[in-house]
């Protein structure tokens, strides 16, 4: 992936980005490279992964459920009943499909933003982490905390994100998703060993 090849994410995205959405990739980019250089990972690989995260974000329901049959990614309840869910599923496809992203791990960076996973590679929590703190974010509970804490420790910083949105979503009754609720209890114990 070349240096111009940045450029051209970013052009096709103002297109098919609504402004707000626009800039909250723009965000979630910056943190993603800011994190990479924290943490060692890989500078472009961030940067891109953080501009398509939400590259099928702007979609309609109807689009992303007919993207999904069309080519065969599968889909939950959780997600039928809650098809903008769906943006990740069909952000990872179209990353590959239409912005010919070969790289498997922003693949999985951009498929796992919303709910992670266990055993998350280390751009996948850089871009989950920086999905949840870009500058343009405020409303999340312990945002402060939560920002200085993914510089310091990232593991601790998923966690933590985790927590809250799942706390978020039993008290406004949101639907959860089963893989966040897995991610959550893996994360929980994996810190709890690593401090024995």
């Amino acid at each position: 992936m070349k240096e111009n090849d940045l450029k051209k994410i970013k052009k096709t995205l103002e297109k098919d980005l609504d402004s707000k959405r626009y800039e909250h990739t723009l965000g979630v980019a910056y943190i993603s490279a800011a994190l990479a250089m924290r943490y060692g990972a890989d500078l472009k690989s961030a940067q891109i992964a953080g501009l398509l995260h939400d590259c099928a974000k702007c979609l309609s329901d109807h689009k992303r459920l007919s993207i999904c049959e069309k080519h065969n990614i599968s889909i939950t309840d959780t997600e039928k009943r809650n098809p903008f869910l769906l943006h990740a599923k069909v952000g990872a496809f179209l990353a590959a499909e239409d912005y010919k992203i070969t790289d498997p791990d922003i693949i999985q960076a951009i498929l796992n933003h919303t709910t992670g996973r266990p055993e998350m590679s280390l751009l996948e929590k850089i871009v989950f982490v920086a999905d949840y703190i870009e500058p343009g974010r405020k409303q999340a509970p312990n945002l402060t905390i939560i920002r200085k804490m993914a510089f310091e420790d990232l593991d601790q910083a998923l966690l933590q994100i985790l927590e809250d949105t799942l706390e978020y979503l039993r008290n406004g009754g949101g639907e959860i998703d089963t893989m966040t609720e897995n991610t959550y209890e893996y994360y929980k114990q994996h810190l709890s060993q690593s401090l024995i």
